[in-house]
């Protein structure tokens, strides 16, 4: 239990996301602890070409015009509420 890095809900399970996806060469580069909510969000929105690429820091992942929505609505959600994941019609 923790705080999430990306929304900075409180009180949350974390898991760890690789910055840059290890399948872009980021096993051994920084990491960030995420609740599962923003973890899996993150996943269904952006390719990991794209997180990569483009979307590599907190920062520019909070920047984000697609997540920064995202980001306003689930900071509203409970700890404890299953938030789920929604799919964008196009995965960058």
């Amino acid at each position: 239990m923790g705080t999430c890095e990306l929304c900075e809900r409180e009180g949350i399970e974390l898991t760890i996301h690789h910055l840059t996806p290890r399948e872009e060469g980021g096993s051994h580069m920084p990491t960030a602890m995420l609740c599962k909510a923003c973890h899996k969000q993150i996943h269904a929105l952006y390719s990991n070409r794209v997180l990569g690429i483009r979307l590599y820091t907190i920062k520019l992942l909070q920047d984000d015009e697609e997540l920064k929505k995202y980001l306003k609505w689930v900071k509203k959600q409970p700890a404890s509420t299953a938030v789920r994941t929604r799919k964008s019609k196009h995965k960058y």
